[in-house]
């Protein structure tokens, strides 16, 4: 994605260095949309007295195109209204202060591009396009009793066997994609699969890997249990997404491996609220049930056994707006320092782009001007009014 440029100087505010130094307070100039040792002549100046500065916050699992919680209705409805509803799924999460987005499970290179154009307000935008997943796995959205064909749609593709899944990599990276997503366990939104059991085989997973690898990209796994988390990571699957039951010995092997886990709190706490009342079906319902309470339990035995924690929301339809809520829970599990670090630092690691998760010389100019402390009253990371300004690229961002 292009740089948003712009030059401005925050003043006065306590700006985050990491979990080891903590809050220093000094000025941030950015020019040309980059953290700069010295401010622009002229630049604007934004006065950050008494408040505390944090980088842009990046959300590693969001769903522009889950626009609806039916499965079949977002996966084939009208494109158009689908991408436009994106756009405004995007602004409102740059407005909560998220500055980046990994998109893993739809998203494609026409909303790149017009996110690139700045024909709407977004968070830079890294998509993995439609997730990959085997016949009744994950991603395909039949139940047992529906006979109708289904082969792809706008956030999952059926794909089964080694060689339509090389040619599905290549196409997507030919497309632009930054990742690939596969499902490799059941899910609580799919309504024919049980969610431990593991899928696609090892040779299909290797495969995947391995086109990913040579372009210089990585693969993330939707996985639910310690079986299905150690078939991804055991294949060369870099980011596991959401690993609720996972186990302290498989926690062990993902930090072995240099494995990342992307927990998705938000999601089951929305589900768990206000499923029901905005007609989310009872089959999942009850797949959500198994797995809410083991969330937080998951951060804790990754963060326990050295796993680098990030941070997604993994929200469907309505939910959108509980995005915030996910870093109340994470912090409830793991901290507010090491929220703070999954919601910036780890995140960019995993998205491998060394510009974003900090605010130092060369950064990319993204900040949340925060009314408190984070470290001390965490609260203002989810309250929407304690936040004083939201930065994109050296740009203040509209309300």
């Amino acid at each position: 994605m292009a740089h948003l440029t712009g030059s401005l100087t925050i003043t006065g505010a306590q700006v985050w260095e990491g979990a080891g130094r903590g809050f220093v307070e000094r000025d941030v100039a950015v020019v040309d949309g980059l953290v700069a040792d010295r401010p622009a002549p002229g630049a604007e100046t934004l006065d950050g007295s008494g408040c505390w500065l944090v980088p842009g916050l990046l959300d590693a699992h969001f769903h522009a195109y889950a626009t609806s919680m039916d499965g079949l209705e977002n996966e084939r409805g009208p494109l158009s209204y689908t991408a436009i509803n994106a756009t405004r799924r995007l602004a409102r999460a740059l407005r909560r202060g998220f500055t980046t987005v990994r998109d893993v499970a739809g998203g494609d290179i026409g909303l790149a591009r017009a996110i690139e154009a700045e024909l709407f307000p977004s968070p830079r935008y890294h998509f993995t396009g439609p997730a990959l997943s085997q016949t009744g796995g994950h991603g395909d959205p039949r139940s047992q009793h529906v006979d109708v064909c289904f082969s792809h749609g706008h956030m999952c593709e059926v794909v089964d066997g080694v060689e339509p899944l090389r040619v599905a990599v290549r196409e997507r990276l030919r497309t632009g994609a930054h990742a690939i997503k596969i499902m490799t366990s059941g899910g609580v939104f799919s309504l024919a699969d049980p969610l431990p059991i593991p899928q696609y085989s090892v040779d299909e997973i290797r495969a995947v890997v391995d086109e990913a690898t040579r372009r210089g990209s990585y693969v993330a796994a939707h996985a639910y249990s310690s079986e299905a988390v150690l078939h991804s990571i055991d294949n060369g699957v870099r980011s596991i997404e959401h690993g609720n039951l996972i186990d302290e010995s498989t926690a062990r092997a993902m930090a072995a491996r240099g494995a990342f886990l992307v927990p998705t709190l938000a999601a089951y706490d929305a589900m768990d609220r206000r499923g029901a009342a905005i007609g989310l079906n009872e089959i999942s319902l009850a797949k959500n049930s198994e797995v809410l309470s083991r969330g937080q339990e998951a951060v804790q035995l990754a963060h326990a056994a050295g796993v680098r924690v990030g941070f997604g929301s993994d929200l469907m339809g309505d939910l959108e707006d509980d995005q915030l809520a996910g870093i109340r829970l994470q912090v409830e599990a793991a901290g507010p320092v090491e929220a703070l670090r999954s919601l910036t630092e780890v995140n960019a690691e995993l998205i491998g782009d060394p510009r974003l998760g900090h605010l130092g010389t060369g950064a990319q100019g993204d900040a949340v001007l925060l009314s408190g402390d984070p470290a001390q009253d965490p609260s203002v990371l989810w309250e929407q009014d304690a936040r004083r300004a939201v930065v994109q690229g050296g740009r203040v961002v509209g309300g």
